[in-house]
């Protein structure tokens, strides 16, 4: 425990000295996990170390923070290259390369795509472009009862446009429907496959038994016959099957004679009526990943080594080679869920308001709220091909998202709930700050006096005597606590040299504010921000918001990142100088 809470001190220091003095946890846990990926484990009680330490070095200045730093770990103010990490090698390189190398993104299109869907697909694309090989996506969609083009094209615009993968041909497994029903027909002939007409149950428990059923007995003819008969439309749905002949007393129970095709007359979302006898995943992927080429498998061991052994089985019967497969453990984010059937039943109940909810985490909602491609990139990397489970915490996901974010977003004040208050003898002055502080240039520009919001939050923390500070602007004092004049309180403005070697006297309370006299009032803009709870806040934003554009990302100081979604013009008053307080800002939030 002493050499983490060595950890924790050392990079919240680096991190608060970087941030002027605004340490951020997850920035910290980011900089834990890299170093010693066992943490993960327990987040909880790193949270809490994180969380004391942070409280504990805020008692000092930046420039303290700083000297203790250079005597504890010097080596992190240094700049150095970082190296950067890269997948690992892939059975079957030699020197780093491999010849041909063909893998495969087969997404069914039963729903809105994930993080985990991300995370896998990354992995294939990333492995293709390291061998300079090609990545194909095939959507697999002849589940006629759930497939639908709106989900075919909501991947296509996750995939192609925001992680920007650039697969080497996008097809449909539907547009190989004749040439299943060829290979089929091969395993009939061949002996290898039969017509079932036992009741499922009935199939289940034989099964289960490890018994043959009479149907497997049938000649081969028959089968022929009957798998005409079922192509040609003669039953109706659900009353035979196609089964493999397998090995009724294999342990791996999914050898048992599988169903290899079903009958269903759902209407198919993209060809209508033509086909009513459709292909089971099994015996879909192994014929898919022949006929394409397909060289390596990269997937979750979710899928199971069992399903491995049948696909494989199907390939040697209809003479086709295998594929290397390589497995990896299942991505999840906790306390979320990533399963179709729970996300509609969410919005079906108005629970959540659709797949892009920012309390999802469909690739449409990580979107919308600002979380960067790049994001997805690292997180393919760290994860890698870890055998394990990874169940992943958001702060995780959120610190590698922030170091993108945080080096080149822009900074602007959001007051929410705001509260006016007075500063008795506050100067007029003209302020201008950075638009980010390592940019020097200004770009922001305020006109004070003595009225000011802030936030309600800090507000109510301005009974305690002593120092308080306006973000980059004034210092001033609670000389006259609840004073109220006119539902305001009055302050004195002070030099910060008076007090800044007088620790009892400050309480170095930190706020950020807006100018509250009528002239600056009519610049300000409302606005509204969706949370990741669903929950809005609101509240008002600085003038020099007029220049975010529609889906661009910044940071609302001592707030977190947040993304502007829409501008809602209002009605434009016939007073001229009422018209730069005609818009309200809606913005969706990202993260601390």
């Amino acid at each position: 425990m002493s050499q983490l809470k060595d950890l924790i001190l050392k990079y919240a220091l680096q991190n608060s000295v970087k941030f002027d003095g605004k340490p951020n946890i997850g920035a910290v846990i980011g900089k834990l996990i890299s170093e010693d990926a066992a943490l993960k484990t327990k987040i909880a009680e790193v949270q809490k170390e994180i969380k004391k330490t942070i409280s504990e070095i805020s008692k000092l200045t930046v420039e303290q923070q700083l000297a203790k730093l250079q005597e504890i770990a010097p080596e992190l103010l240094e700049k150095k290259e970082k190296k950067k990490r890269e997948l690992p090698e892939l059975p079957g390189a030699v020197d780093g390369k491999i010849k041909d190398f063909v893998t495969r993104i087969p997404p069914e299109p039963s729903k809105y795509a994930h993080i985990g869907h991300a995370l896998s697909f990354l992995l294939n694309y990333m492995y293709a472009k390291k061998y300079n090989g090609k990545c194909i996506m095939r959507f697999e969609d002849t589940n006629p009862e759930t497939c639908k083009q709106e989900y075919v094209d909501a991947m296509i615009e996750d995939v192609t446009g925001y992680l920007e993968i650039k697969p080497d041909r996008i097809f449909k497994v539907s547009e190989d429907m004749d040439r299943f029903y060829e290979f089929a027909e091969k395993l009939v002939a061949l002996g290898n496959a039969y017509v079932c007409f036992c009741a499922r149950e009935n199939m289940q428990e034989l099964r289960h038994a490890g018994k043959e059923c009479s149907c497997r007995q049938k000649k081969t003819s028959e089968n022929l016959e009957a798998w005409h008969d079922m192509l040609a439309g003669n039953y109706e749905d659900g009353v035979c099957v196609l089964r493999l002949k397998g090995d009724m007393e294999a342990l791996n129970h999914v050898m048992r004679d599988p169903v290899l095709f079903r009958m269903s007359r759902e209407k198919h979302y993209s060809l209508g009526e033509k086909y009513f006898v459709w292909p089971m995943y099994d015996f879909e992927n192994a014929v898919e990943d022949s006929i394409s080429e397909t060289t390596h498998i990269l997937r979750s061991n979710e899928f199971g080594s069992m399903r491995v052994e049948l696909q494989d089985y199907i390939k040697k019967l209809l003479g086709f080679s295998n594929q290397i497969n390589v497995e990896y453990g299942r991505f999840a984010i906790n306390g979320t869920t990533t399963k179709g059937r729970e996300i509609r039943e969410l919005i079906e109940k108005k629970l959540v308001a659709g797949w892009d909810d920012p309390r999802l985490v469909t690739l449409k909602a990580m979107k919308r709220r600002g979380f960067l491609k790049e994001t997805f990139y690292e997180l393919a990397v760290e994860v890698g091909l870890t055998p394990s489970p990874t169940n992943l915490d958001w702060s995780i996901v959120e610190s590698i998202n922030r170091k993108s974010l945080d080096p080149v977003v822009h900074r602007h004040f959001f007051v929410e709930d705001p509260v006016e208050i007075k500063i008795e003898n506050a100067p007029k002055q003209e302020v201008e700050l950075n638009l980010h502080p390592e940019n020097k240039k200004g770009g922001r520009k305020f006109s004070t006096h003595d009225l000011f919001y802030v936030a309600r939050k800090d507000f109510e923390e301005l009974n305690a005597a002593g120092l308080y500070r306006l973000m980059d602007c004034a210092n001033f004092t609670n000389d006259k606590k609840n004073n109220i004049v006119e539902h305001s309180f009055l302050y004195h403005s002070r030099e910060y040299e008076q007090y800044k070697n007088d620790e009892k006297s400050m309480n170095k309370k930190i706020m950020h504010w807006l100018p509250a006299d009528d002239s600056n009032k009519k610049k300000l803009f409302d606005v509204e921000i969706l949370m990741s709870d669903g929950s809005i806040k609101t509240g008002v934003g600085e003038s020099n918001l007029k220049d975010v554009k529609v889906g661009e990302i910044i940071q609302f100081e001592r707030f977190g990142f947040c993304k502007l979604e829409k501008i809602e013009k209002g009605k434009e008053s016939n007073n001229n100088s009422d018209k730069e307080n005609n818009s309200k800002l809606f913005f969706i939030w990202t993260h601390k």
